[in-house]
């Protein structure tokens, strides 16, 4: 059951507009999420595995240019996607005939609830920290530039776990990345 969640949760970020090397961003923050869990942990569980594919669900459909400029603004576009993501994660799980604990388990995951305390919440997040740097952080260095970049980046590692950290340090990133990347850990 878990391969047909996938492909459904693939099949819906393969809509998204945002491409990354040709394909969609969403589809692709997915896949790599499921890589970097694989990385992180043996053997998690199947609704860490179905929330971590889906921890960019649908993201395009709310969008950040609808949304003030600054931080309060990005950040309640964030907290709006998660509320967005948790939902449509919840049909796709009901669909499927998923009880009421593991759905409320995927929202709990898909939300961040216990960031810090949850391993499960720690581990998405980490996977989602690393597909961001994997995939956005060579394009957001040159529109924002260094500096700026450096301080998006400390955020970005405040979040992650140890073992995460260390895993970044393997993201294959343009010298000005690196940079950014060493700059920021130090």
């Amino acid at each position: 059951m878990i391969e047909t969640i996938f492909a459904e949760i693939d099949k819906l970020n393969s809509s998204d507009p945002t491409l990354h090397e040709g394909k969609p961003l969403a589809m692709v923050h997915g896949q790599l999420g499921s890589k970097w869990l694989a990385a992180l942990q043996s053997d998690p569980s199947d609704i860490l595995q179905i929330a971590v594919r889906g921890h960019h669900l649908c993201r395009w459909e709310l969008k950040r240019s609808d949304y003030e400029e600054g931080r309060a603004g990005y950040l309640r576009w964030r907290r709006d996607n998660k509320k967005h993501q948790a939902k449509t994660m919840d049909a796709i799980l009901a669909s499927h005939g998923l009880g009421d604990d593991d759905r409320q388990r995927a929202n709990y995951l898909l939300l961040r609830k216990g960031l810090g305390k949850d391993e499960e919440t720690q581990t998405l997040e980490d996977c989602a920290c690393l597909a961001f740097l994997e995939t956005q952080m060579d394009d957001m260095v040159t529109r924002l530039g260094h500096d700026h970049m450096v301080n998006v980046v400390k955020k970005t590692l405040k979040k992650m776990s140890t073992e995460a950290i260390e895993l970044a340090g393997n993201i294959t990133v343009s010298a000005a990345s690196s940079k950014v990347l060493q700059e920021a850990a130090s």
